[in-house]
């Protein structure tokens, strides 16, 4: 990822409906959203979704796919993943002990649940 692509991502999300769209939309991976129901449930008409699904979409943190008559939406875990690389990939000027706690973090966060038998 180059310095504009990171810019053009960071300031997409930047705003708070786009920042809580891509939110939840991470929430409800793999299955994505339709675009009318993200709009009902962020209490967002629908022409103004559009505009901010498009912004996200434009910046690489949003995909779509057609179903029928319903766009479906998911989040570019890709996308969201290069931004986050592009951000610590100089993480604490190669002090990786330094980085120890935010990978820690993120890795927590994000472990699958294991199951107990």
């Amino acid at each position: 990822m180059d310095s504009n692509t990171a810019i053009a991502a960071l300031a997409a999300l930047a705003q708070s409906t786009r920042l809580e769209t891509f939110r939840l939309l991470v929430r409800h991976e793999p299955d994505g959203i339709p675009a009318g129901e993200l709009a009902r449930l962020l209490d967002v008409p629908q022409n103004t979704m559009s505009a901010h699904l498009a912004t996200l979409s434009r910046a690489g943190l949003v995909s779509s796919e057609r179903q029928s008559r319903s766009i479906i939406y998911r989040a570019d875990l890709q996308g969201l993943r290069n931004l986050t690389l592009f951000l610590l990939k100089d993480c604490c000027g190669g002090s990786a002990e330094l980085c120890a706690p935010l990978i820690a973090e993120l890795t927590s966060c994000c472990a699958p649940e294991v199951e107990l038998s």
